[in-house]
């Protein structure tokens, strides 16, 4: 298909990927209406238009919290990347680096801070949820301290995880969820070949770093949402 426009990318997606992880994607909590309302407030953001100006040379450059960037734009911290693309966050990682802006990597990524940080070769931002295992809250700290990122985004306006309504339908939770994986992944051999077969280790890096054991997404699911932090202030 040819890609021109953000729905180009969107509808790629939806055909490359098995439905478990394109609605896991694309979808939000309960029924989705704060989805909606967020992307209703962005459509009505508009540029203000300044006409009779010389725009022979233009910059979009800018420093965000310290940091040069070409663009005042963040690439946002997305869990399990690295199942919808083969090691997806080293990918995206290595995209960020050359259009020189920032990566915030997600807690539950697939591939470890340590391979993002080798394969960026540029600043990583990291993001870490507030959880109860302050003990794996502690780990992931020093190690982002010791390989260099630069920046901590937390997450604190989720003390509870979100009933993702879609998830259950599509097979990302529910009755028989993994049977359900496995048929999508039969009817979807691109994807399987690209990211089944050799994107593998199919886990959660950065806390299997912690465990000492591989978290496959089953463990991602009960893991964290017993981990929330409901008395956060």
């Amino acid at each position: 298909m040819i890609i021109s426009s953000p729905t180009d990318f969107r509808e790629a997606a939806r055909r490359r990927l098995p439905p478990f992880l394109f609605d896991y994607l694309d979808g939000g909590a309960f029924g989705e209406e704060t989805l909606a309302a967020n992307r209703a407030a962005l459509a009505e953001v508009h540029p203000r238009q300044r006409v009779l100006r010389n725009v022979s040379d233009l910059s979009l450059k800018t420093r965000l919290f310290g940091e040069d960037t070409a663009m005042p734009v963040m690439l946002a911290p997305i869990g399990l990347g690295g199942m919808m693309r083969q090691r997806g966050e080293l990918q995206v990682a290595r995209a960020a680096r050359a259009a020189q802006v920032p990566y915030i990597l997600s807690t539950v990524s697939v591939c470890p801070l340590a391979d993002v940080v080798e394969a960026s070769g540029a600043p990583i931002w990291f993001q870490l949820y507030v959880l109860k295992d302050r003990g794996f809250m502690r780990h992931a700290l020093e190690r982002a301290q010791a390989l260099g990122v630069t920046k901590l985004v937390f997450t604190v306006d989720m003390p509870l995880p979100g009933a993702r309504y879609r998830d259950a339908h599509s097979g990302m939770s529910g009755p028989a969820a993994p049977l359900r994986r496995a048929l999508q992944a039969m009817t979807h051999p691109r994807w399987s070949l690209d990211v089944g077969l050799m994107g593998r280790p199919h886990d959660l890096g950065n806390i299997s770093d912690y465990r000492g054991l591989p978290t496959d997404l089953s463990d991602y699911i009960g893991w964290l949402g017993a981990n929330f932090d409901p008395s956060i202030t």
